[in-house]
């Protein structure tokens, strides 16, 4: 991971690139320092040996920054231009923002020494036996959008997409269920694994989820500094998609596909059409979803049932990003925009995909279209999964 520090100044950065410069055409506020925060310049590796701002410069360099782009929103007609129409370029850069910021708490995860972070708990799911899975019926859907405003170029155009009847978990996998996976064996059983799974469980010496450990004849983790028992009801966090492909192979089930996961959380079958969100066309509220870094951990599965899709499945958004069974490519008809380095350059590598956002994502980067990807062994995200199975009519 980046040092904190220059996620911080990275986000000014681009802040000042996009909407100060460009933009508003006004004159650089820190030109000497752009190659030092170009992502594309430097890997995460390199990034601690720079001479980066420290964090009262760096700090100094946002709020400059910012107050800049307040004047600039303030004279900007939004319209007119493709980048500046309905304020997509302001949207652009407050959703990239908010990924740094999730991806900062994501460090705080990995560092050491006494809790800094501290956050209510989630509301508790509501006492009600839900249905262990809920059947998707086939047919085509309208998957990506033409009409969000803020939507980026990977999600776009919407076009239709046939998916075949199938079933998914009404809720994410629990920290429960994939206890009963480690103590049956899964760790060790290479027929739940793919090749390449199997290889890397092999290689990095994987026995369970990242930040837990054994603690005498059961499980403890370790969650921004506090060590706790493992809550058996949450959704399982921090596992790759190889752990999560081999659970599902043990469990009898599958992965979804991207088009199942986002028919599943978007389609409304009593219409016919797609929905911006699960609950409706309505931004996210706190009753919706775990967002927004309010409980810093995810919410018991079955909760926020006002957040649940017209199919019935519950916690699409918000609590972990859940790992698909589809590699990151392009739409029909998509079109680079505004920059070739936002998601055209990551089509085809190796990328799995994730939907969904977490409990570190912000409302504003996430909707019932929004895609992330990363690669398949990644584990420090806050990325879970649940299950699919085919329906096969008797």
């Amino acid at each position: 991971m980046s040092p904190l520090v220059w996620d911080l100044a990275h986000i000014g950065n681009q802040e000042e690139l996009w909407l100060v410069r460009d933009v508003g055409g006004r004159d650089p506020v820190r030109q000497d320092i752009d190659e030092l925060y170009d992502a594309f310049q430097h890997p995460r590796a390199e990034r601690p040996s720079l001479p980066l701002l420290n964090p009262t410069e760096a700090r100094t360099y946002v709020r400059e920054v910012r107050d800049k782009v307040f004047d600039v929103l303030d004279r900007t007609p939004l319209e007119g231009r493709e980048l500046v129409e309905n304020g997509f370029a302001f949207g652009m850069i407050v959703q990239h923002e908010q990924q740094h910021d999730e991806t900062m708490l994501a460090t705080h995860q990995l560092r050491k020494g006494n809790p800094v972070l501290h956050a209510p708990n989630p509301p508790a799911a509501p006492a009600e036996r839900l249905p262990a899975e809920v059947f998707v019926p086939g047919g085509s859907f309208e998957m990506g959008t033409s009409l969000e405003p803020w939507a980026l170029d990977n999600e776009r155009p919407a076009h239709q997409v046939h998916v075949d009847s199938f079933w998914i978990d009404t809720v994410p996998v629990s920290n429960g269920h994939y206890l009963a996976f480690i103590d049956a064996g899964g760790y060790d059983d290479a027929r739940w694994w793919s090749e390449r799974g199997w290889a890397y469980r092999t290689e990095a010496g994987l026995t369970s989820p990242r930040f837990w450990h054994r603690d005498g004849d059961g499980w403890q983790r370790t969650r921004f500094g506090v060590v706790e028992p493992i809550p058996v009801d949450e959704p399982v966090v921090h596992v790759s998609y190889h752990e999560a492909e081999a659970y599902a192979a043990w469990a009898g089930k599958r992965l979804p596909t991207e088009p199942e996961w986002e028919k599943a959380a978007r389609f409304d079958p009593d219409t016919g059409r797609s929905r911006r969100y699960p609950w409706g066309d309505e931004d996210p509220t706190d009753e919706h979803a775990n967002l927004g870094q309010r409980h810093l951990r995810p919410a018991p599965v079955g909760a926020y049932p006002l957040g649940q899709s017209p199919l019935g499945v519950r916690q699409l958004v918000g609590d972990v990003w859940e790992w698909l069974d589809s590699d990151f490519r392009p739409y029909p008809g998509f079109r680079a925009f505004p920059y070739k380095e936002y998601s055209e350059v990551f089509f085809g590598g190796d990328y799995k995909m994730l939907r969904g956002g977490s409990f570190g994502t912000d409302k504003a980067a996430v909707r019932g279209t929004f895609r992330n990807w990363d690669h398949p062994i990644r584990r420090q995200i806050f990325a879970g999964f649940r299950c699919a199975r085919d329906h096969r009519p008797d």
